[in-house]
């Protein structure tokens, strides 16, 4: 990773950065570039898993890793370029992609993208 940094709470309503209960929000809002960086902030986190918003600038990327949990990767803005088992997959702006626990990964920005990661904590079963 080249470089990153944390956001603080930005959106109307929501309590150190969290998502707010019974109100809707604009997922993107809620995260912002930053030059050179990438940016996060977990918006729900529990027992059951965490979902995180992501913003990448151009040319950052978080290099090839494994999750022992499930991960959904819901692109908001953008176009991200994953690997996933050594397969490319390019994920765009409404589009989203399963990332299997315990299988290797990559997400590179070749421009500007903000996600949406849901991390699923409990083990699939079999």
């Amino acid at each position: 990773m080249k470089g990153s940094a944390s956001e603080g709470s930005k959106a109307e309503g929501s309590a150190k950065g969290k998502l707010p209960q019974a109100q809707a929000v604009a997922l993107a809002e809620m995260v912002s570039y930053a030059e050179g960086s990438i940016v996060s902030r977990t918006i729900v986190e529990n027992a059951a898993g965490t979902l995180t918003l992501f913003a990448f600038d151009t040319g950052q990327s978080l290099s090839e890793h494994v999750a022992p949990f499930d991960a959904v990767v819901q692109v908001l803005d953008g176009q991200a370029d994953l690997t996933i088992a050594g397969k490319a997959v390019q994920v765009h702006d409404g589009q989203a992609v399963l990332m299997p626990a315990n299988v290797p990964h990559a997400v590179k920005a070749a421009r500007r993208f903000k996600m949406l990661l849901t991390m699923l904590r409990a083990q699939p079963p079999g």
